[in-house]
């Protein structure tokens, strides 16, 4: 059996590109809302909650998994790390698909800022004044507010009664709350940095998928910083881009 560890938009086409020679399949999500995009497919199994590690190695066990394709997100690493560990423990073919970057071509932009992390992230916004927008996800908030900036801080979640309660539990006010469910568009990133006369945008290199490149060209276009949370750099012993080549491979040793 084949186990997918979905978190990006990417599963559904690799879920339609699997269907097409088996459903033979386990599929673990981290939500209800993520595995309910996936109903429509063919699949044996499916997991709709968190896994620790030991967790996850009883259901890889269970389902008498053969290889595991890891399609979390990239930011996703504890998670990544379990699913590398667990495959070492049960000699389990280990596979990632890691969503490409898109940040490349912006490297020479003075204005779009990578940070290695939170502490860094700090030092850097030192000297920004104004609204700044927070797009890293709900996550995320508590290493903001432990940054204890001056600044206002907007931020922009999923609307899920479970992200505005632990924002409402955080006192942080409703109208420093934007919540609806990305990717947007260029020019909706470009409506909340004006509206909010926003000075610098927080961002995850998530991908075009993940609307990364339409929010740095938005803040560039609006004549503000972009400070972009880098990806942890993890060594992966066999690691897809590309979500057509990967299932071919998957199709040669299934």
């Amino acid at each position: 059996m084949i186990g997918l560890i979905l978190g990006t938009s990417e599963g559904k086409k690799i879920l339609s590109l699997l269907n097409e020679f088996t459903e033979d399949i386990f599929i673990s999500t981290a939500t209800e809302y993520g595995a309910s995009l996936l109903r429509n497919y063919k699949y044996n199994y499916m997991n709709s909650k968190p896994l620790d590690f030991e967790k996850l190695v009883d259901e890889l066990k269970k389902r008498n998994i053969k290889v595991l394709v890891d399609a979390s997100h990239p930011y996703a690493v504890e998670v990544t790390r379990n699913a590398i560990k667990a495959c070492n423990k049960l000699n389990i073919e280990y596979i990632r698909y890691e969503r490409p970057s898109c940040i490349e071509e912006f490297k020479d932009e003075f204005k779009v800022i990578e940070v290695e992390d939170y502490n860094e992230l700090k030092l850097k916004l030192k000297d920004i004044k104004g609204t700044i927008l927070n797009t890293t996800g709900s996550k995320s908030v508590d290493k903001i507010l432990a940054l204890k900036l001056e600044n206002r801080i907007v931020y922009r979640v999923l609307p899920t009664l479970k992200v505005l309660k632990e924002l409402y539990d955080r006192n942080i006010e409703l109208g420093d709350i934007i919540a609806l469910k990305g990717p947007v568009g260029y020019e909706l990133n470009c409506g909340f940095i004006k509206e909010y006369k926003a000075q610098a945008m927080l961002l995850k290199d998530s991908g075009i998928e993940g609307g990364t490149f339409e929010k740095i060209r938005a803040c560039l276009d609006c004549g503000i910083y972009a400070f972009i949370i880098e990806r942890k750099k993890i060594n992966y012993q066999h690691v897809f881009h590309n979500v057509n080549e990967m299932v071919k491979y998957i199709r040669t040793i299934n």
